[in-house]
Parts: structure tokens; sequence; C-alpha cells
């Protein structure tokens, strides 16, 4: 068994030092979970103490479950890697590139050279971006009110690419068009397909998209960072009242148990409490480098209340699965080689090492994201785990 004290000291000296209100953390290795807690509070104005069964706003921790989702559905051939993704959902057959604006100010599009697929949206590498991250359509969006795909309009799928398929790596929508796909090609809206397909079979009974009223209790509440470092609690947007669709990319809630869990899934080759989602050649393809030469960039932010500048493992290569973060070297004293994650906005982060078969959780809720003191914690706790074990 793990060191939990050594893992415990990380955490209560996050809580000492005062800057993040509260966390959870989750580990497992290949025999299990091994390590679990909780430290803090829920909300920095209130006394309800973080508990391990707190939920979160996981944003795009979402991803590579949909991401999960859509492999499930090429197994079974009702969706294909390199199929052009416009025979699925026919708005991507013919889509325009934001090309910046005229001297009026008007938005320059022009039709898109390259094709969508879904090994593209699920990679980053389709075109499509976030405004958050990208001048062009930062304003785009301002200038036409298209809606965030959070806000559950298809409206928000209209978005114009933000360089051509295949040319380059940027952060994007592209994986609410991923659930879309889910969506049309199962028949199902992507909270149904889940539950049915990831979460009953595992048994992540505390996520979804849609907010029950009994995890309202159990919710932790958003903390924004000024510039001088204090946090205070702020009303995150609601989920979409009837949505019209679920957002792939970043909508639901779910716990850090429940995460592992997947996690765990994945690190077992596609099975875990007695249930098969995937095939082990499937998720050993999803950890493959599917973006060849290409490499993951830093993400510069137009939207300071929302991100800081990210850039993950600065100096190192970075490459993308399908749908993950990939580090190719070892991290000193952490992850190898290999080894899968990514983050939801509120600063919540994973990892997986296949190679080790470790991976961990680690939740809290502040803005904006790529916080320093998150960052620090994830890398103190990451250590902790593998120094333990």
């Amino acid at each position: 068994m793990p060191n939990k004290a050594l893992i415990d000291r990380v955490f209560a000296d996050a809580i000492s030092a005062g800057d993040i209100p509260g966390m959870v953390a989750a580990a497992a290795d290949a025999g299990g979970s091994i390590y679990e807690d909780s430290f803090g509070r829920r909300s920095n104005d209130a006394p309800q103490r973080m508990t391990k069964d707190t939920v979160f706003r996981i944003a795009s921790m979402t991803k590579a479950i949909t991401g999960a989702a859509c492999m499930q559905l090429v197994e079974q051939g009702k969706l294909d890697l390199d199929r052009p993704a416009g025979d699925v959902l026919p708005f991507l057959r013919d889509p325009l590139v934001l090309d910046g604006f005229d001297d009026a100010g008007q938005p320059i599009l022009r039709p898109a050279r390259g094709t969508v697929t879904l090994r593209r949206l699920l990679t980053h590498t389709a075109g499509f971006v976030y405004d958050t991250w990208n001048a062009n359509m930062n304003r785009y969006a301002a200038q036409t009110g298209l809606p965030a795909a959070r806000t559950g309009k298809l409206a928000a799928l209209s978005a114009p690419l933000g360089f051509d398929p295949g040319e380059r790596w940027e952060y994007g929508i592209n994986i609410d068009m991923a659930g879309r796909m889910v969506e049309v090609a199962s028949g199902l809206d992507l909270e149904t397909y889940l539950r049915t397909h990831l979460f009953q079979p595992l048994g992540m009974t505390d996520t979804g998209f849609v907010l029950w009223p009994d995890w309202l209790p159990r919710l932790a509440r958003v903390h924004a960072r000024d510039e001088h470092g204090a946090l205070t609690p702020i009303d995150a947007p609601p989920p979409a009242e009837n949505p019209e669709f679920f957002a792939g990319g970043g909508g639901l809630f779910s716990t850090a148990r429940d995460y592992l869990i997947f996690l765990q899934a994945l690190m077992h080759g596609g099975t875990w409490n007695g249930a098969r989602v995937l095939k082990p050649e499937t998720v050993a393809l999803m950890a493959d480098n599917h973006m060849g030469a290409l490499n993951v960039l830093p993400m510069k932010t137009f939207n300071p209340r929302m991100s800081n500048d990210v850039e993950l493992f600065p100096g190192m290569d970075k490459k993308w699965g399908l749908s993950f973060l990939i580090n190719t070297q070892d991290v000193p004293g952490g992850r190898s080689a290999g080894s899968l994650a990514w983050a939801g906005i509120n600063n919540t982060y994973y990892w997986l090492d296949p190679r080790r078969k470790v991976a961990g959780v680690l939740m809290t809720q502040v803005l904006p994201f790529g916080d320093g003191a998150v960052l620090d914690l994830l890398d103190a706790f990451e250590k902790a785990v593998y120094a333990s074990l």
C-alpha cells in the first residue's frame, strides 16, 4: 500500500497555504484504488467540508469519456475514424474557414481545404477552435452572437473553422462535434448513451450532464481568482434546460471516485467492475499518437477571466491521442512517457500512466484555468503517489 501520510501532507500543506479552498484527490494502481481523500471546504464562504463524494463540474474532462463513446461506435462500424464527418453531420461537408476580418470589420470566410474526420476531431486537428484561446473566434463570437456549446443550442455547432483540417493542432469545440456524431449515429442523446453504455456498466453513479437534485447538497462551488490572488465564490452557469444536444466537449458533472473508475477501465483494457466497455486493442489505439508530426501548441488566452496562458510540460514535444494529451518524455518523479492526461477549465486534472499502471485525479473548482497553485499541487500529488508506491 502507498504511504497515505506522505500524500496527505501534500494536501494539508496546500490547505494551510490558503491558496485553494478545497479539493478531492484519488489514485489507483493495477490492483485498484490506492488513495482517496478530501480536504478543505466546498466554498470558502460556507462551512460545508469537502467530502469524497463531492460533485464537481469536470468541464473538458468530459472529452475523454465522449472519445470512449465514439470508439465504441467505431468498434460497431457505426462511426469511422477517417470517413468524412459530413457523412454523419451534413453541415460538416462544406465547412468554412474564418480567415480574419475585412476593412469594414466583416468576417472573411472561405471554403476549407481538407476534410473534417472523426480522427481529426478527436485530436483537435480538424480546425475548430475555442474563442477563449483564439483571437479571431473571440471577435467572431462577440460580433455574431454565436452561442457557446454549453448552451446546448445546435447553432453553437455552426462555428467556422479557425484553420484548414489537418494543418495544425488547436484546442477547440471538436469533441462537441464528435459527441453530436455519437447522438446521430446511435439515435440516443449523449446523456442517455453515456449512462447506458458507460456509466451504468462501470458503476459511475455520480456522473452525468443533468444536475440531479440529490447532487446539489454535494456540489462544490466555483471560485474566481483575482489579480491579487484572492478567491471569490461565483455562480457558475447552470446546465442548459431542454438542450438540443449535449456538449460532449465539456458538460459533465462527476466525482473524483467516479472518474477514477473510468480511468481504471482504460488501465485494464476496457474492463472494470465486471463490465467490458471497450476492446483492449481499441484502448491501445486510443493511447497512440494520432497527429503524426504535428505537436500540441501553447494556449494563449484571449479571455483571462476563464484561462491563463497554458502550456503543460513546457519544452517537451506533446502529442494527442483519441482523445488525450500524451507526454513524450518521462516526467522526473512522476508519470512515464506515453501517459495520457487532460483537464477541465475549473482546474480539474487527471493522468493515466499505461506503462506503470498508475492513475490519478485531482478535483478543484477554481478559475482561471492553468492556476499556478493548483498546477503546483498536481505536481506534488503526482510525485507523492509515485514516491509512495
